[in-house]
């Protein structure tokens, strides 16, 4: 049977570590669920988060991965353009790592975006998730049987999954085109305004 990637964007990586445990639970092996999480903000490989204390950044990515600071040895902890740090996980982190190679070397349009393609997103919705995971989010990709693709679906939603194309009309709404690598990389003090704007629950989202 195909394998195909099951994708989603999380303004909180509160909701992503809920969802990953949920998927989990199903049997679905850890390395068949890929992570990309902004680290711009909260860096756990140095410890406690280094954001200053109205940034609001929630969970650690400690928490979203399953475990303490740690976890995170030997993990894909590499600087990304236009986004900045990031942490990847599980079987996407090589595609990340790839990707952004190939992006330094002209290869690619941008280390996140060749790493979203590559795994089978739409253009259209990776430009929004790239640019999703500048503004502070985690990206979650699992790989599965084409017949389990529903009930994975269903999980994402169900735990936050921003909707791609409803966030692409908002971003569209303040001037945003498409993600561009080139862009700076958002401070944390922005990341956090992202998240008090497209907090869960809002219907743009």
């Amino acid at each position: 049977m195909a394998r195909i990637a099951i994708t989603g964007l999380f303004d909180r990586r509160e909701d992503a570590a809920e969802a990953r445990r949920d998927i989990e639970s199903l049997g679905v092996p850890r390395d068949d669920i890929g992570l990309i999480v902004n680290n711009v903000d909260d860096d756990d490989a140095d410890g406690p988060s280094n954001a200053g204390a109205g940034a609001g950044t929630g969970a650690g990515i400690g928490t979203v991965l399953g475990g303490g600071a740690g976890l995170l040895t030997g993990l894909g902890i590499m600087a990304i353009p236009g986004v900045g740090p990031i942490v990847a996980a599980g079987w996407l982190a090589a595609t990340v790592a790839g990707a952004a190679v190939g992006a330094v070397a002209g290869g690619a349009a941008g280390g996140l975006m060749g790493a979203m393609t590559h795994a089978g997103v739409d253009e259209g919705a990776a430009h929004v998730y790239a640019e999703g995971v500048r503004r502070g989010g985690t990206v979650l990709t699992v790989q599965v049987d084409e017949a389990r693709a529903r009930e994975i679906e269903r999980i994402l939603l169900d735990h936050g999954a921003v909707d791609a194309e409803a966030r692409g009309e908002a971003y569209r709404s303040s001037g945003w085109r498409q993600y561009d690598p080139a862009a700076p990389a958002y401070t944390p003090e922005e990341i956090a305004r992202e998240r008090d704007l497209y907090g869960r629950g809002d219907p743009r989202v």
